[in-house]
């Protein structure tokens, strides 16, 4: 690994942290800017809800299948080498974003950008870990975390008015000017790095089984509503394949058991490639670390319950409330004022009571925040006592992301920060992925037998129209509202259309109030983890001795073994 100074960082150093920072607000904006235009999309493009589900989920689903392979590809190939290869691949999936005629070219599309977004966060972020030290380490470290909490808060008032003043494709498009000056930042500002010498070989049966197990399961979440959870609902294809109509159980928890099956896969042969000195996608033996076990586990429901209030809300504000894009992606700026306060003032507050003791502050007001949302929120609410709460769990995401990380990596040892970084940034993809996933299947699930019931009791309407209007409302992800409500009493529902225009908009608010509420159970998850970090942080030595020797080597080993036992 290229060695670096102990000595403070240079004015150098500082400027490529900016450019990495940019880098990792690009890819961060992008999992976030999609969910405020995303009604204005499932209209252009005539997209129904799993297809919504699916541009929101396979860019992170994409994105944590292949982290651990692109951070040990970092390692072998060089840090910002493959920091600059990401971003043209994220770039070029922009493009093609952008320039899509239906849902199937829009999806494949964001596979690309999860391509690329794989390169990058890892790369970027071992590099900060590689660059500095010390303090200079600690504030680094805050300023990732303001950047990654800020960025995917203010995405929705950015994708807010980029497709109010130039439509949904400019989403895309404005990361093309912003991915060339990343790349020549890059090529000016940022050292090359490389981690230490690696074992044998490459772990391709790592990444294969890995990316077949967590995205077969979170195939399984997301398409649960539409396919049947346990009979099938209809014939499924896929590669030629086909699931018949009549199988004896739909292909849905099929898919989820051998998903899960393929993740066992992969740690037994991580398992088996570390016991023959094989290199390995996955390091198991980091989380033989208290603080990097419990860290990573409250990073994955932090990032379930926030990509799950971000998936939920837009559609909330704009079919129910009935606001436009941008008056929907103001309320949401709400989140990110609050994440950004918080964020820039973190690091203060952790010089007085340790990154571990903010982490569980910041998680208690994400709590407090979005439960009351999934409480208080109605037909009726105000928009401004939505944004009110929002300010909360956004100060609350501030904190909590700008101190996760360097919580999580703090008794890792630089050599494998690499690893450590890479599957970190997995866990959280994953939450991200999964997070839209199940709150899109809470969605669905609550605008079922329930809602119809309610709507075929409005005088004059029968129970297969009833049924139709809300299996409507379900597959438009709510957009059917805004032309229901326009039609009135004038519509084809004539005298009986604004009782049941209301008992949809009820019906569609209580979905995402259930939506937001799973969201929290996540974030309660969190909450017991950060808690868990904090008992264990508390009992660690006041300095431990760094440790730059080659990982995975015995050292390192050693090292760890150590730090698990304090």
């Amino acid at each position: 690994m290229t060695p670096v100074s102990e000595n403070s960082a240079g004015r150098r150093q500082w400027l490529g942290l900016i450019v990495l920072a940019l880098g990792l607000a690009m890819i961060v904006l992008d999992g976030t800017i999609v969910g405020v235009a995303l009604p204005t999309i499932i209209t252009g493009l005539d997209l129904d809800l799993t297809d919504a589900q699916w541009v929101n989920a396979l860019y992170s689903v994409v994105f944590a299948a292949l982290l651990l392979s692109a951070g040990s590809l970092g390692d072998r190939w060089g840090r910002r080498r493959l920091f600059m290869l990401g971003v043209v691949v994220f770039v070029a999936g922009s493009a093609l974003a952008g320039a899509s005629q239906d849902a199937s070219a829009l999806i494949a599309a964001r596979a690309v950008q999860g391509l690329g977004g794989a390169m990058v966060l890892p790369s970027s972020l071992s590099t900060v870990n590689a660059t500095f030290r010390g303090r200079d380490r600690a504030v680094a470290f805050g300023v990732w975390g303001a950047v990654m909490a800020g960025a995917a808060a203010v995405g929705p008032l950015l994708g807010g008015w980029l497709t109010s003043s130039f439509g949904w494709r400019a989403i895309f498009v404005v990361n093309l000017p912003v991915g060339l000056l990343v790349v020549v930042g890059a090529l000016l500002l940022v050292d090359e790095t490389r981690g230490g010498p690696r074992r044998r070989g490459l772990d391709v049966d790592g990444l294969l089984t890995s990316a077949l197990g967590f995205g077969l399961m979170v195939f399984g979440l997301i398409e649960g509503d539409s396919l049947g959870w346990w009979a099938p609902k209809g014939e499924f294809s896929a590669f030629g394949l086909v699931w018949p109509a009549g199988a004896a159980v739909s292909v849905v928890p099929v898919a989820i058991a051998v998903g899960a099956g393929f993740v066992a896969t992969f740690v037994v042969w991580e398992r088996h490639r570390a016991r023959v000195e094989r290199d390995a996608l996955l390091d198991l033996e980091l989380f033989g670390v208290p603080t990097f076990s419990w860290g990573n586990i409250t990073a994955m429901t932090v990032a379930a319950g926030e990509f799950a209030v971000l998936f939920a809300l837009p559609l909330y504000l704009m079919n129910v409330l009935g606001l436009s894009v941008m008056g929907a992606g103001w309320v949401l700026a709400a989140m990110a004022l609050g994440a950004f306060a918080s964020g820039t003032s973190a690091r203060h507050l952790s010089a007085r009571l340790g990154p571990p003791t903010v982490v569980v502050v910041g998680l208690g007001l994400e709590v407090i925040g979005a439960g009351a949302t999934a409480l208080l929120i109605g037909p009726t609410t105000a928009p401004a006592l939505v944004g009110a709460l929002l300010v909360v769990y956004g100060v609350g995401l501030g904190l909590a992301s700008a101190q996760l990380t360097s919580t999580v990596l703090a008794d890792i040892p630089p050599a494998s920060s690499g690893a450590a970084s890479a599957t970190q940034s997995t866990v959280r993809q994953l939450g991200s992925a999964l997070g839209t996933a199940v709150a899109g299947t809470v969605l669905a699930a609550q605008l079922g037998a329930a809602l119809t019931a309610r709507v075929a009791a409005v005088p004059g309407l029968d129970a297969t129209t009833a049924a139709q209007l809300v299996a409507t409302l379900r597959d438009s992800a709510g957009s059917s509202l805004v032309a229901l409500r326009a039609q009135g009493a004038t519509g084809q529902l004539g005298a009986a259309g604004p009782q049941v225009t209301a008992l949809l908009e009820q019906g569609f608010a209580q979905a995402v109030s259930w939506a937001i509420a799973v969201a929290v159970a996540a974030m309660v998850l969190g909450l017991i983890g950060a808690l868990r970090v904090r008992a264990v942080a508390a009992r660690r030595p006041a300095a431990v001795p760094p440790v730059v020797t080659a990982a995975p080597g015995s050292a390192a080993r050693d090292d760890r073994r150590c730090r698990a036992a304090q």
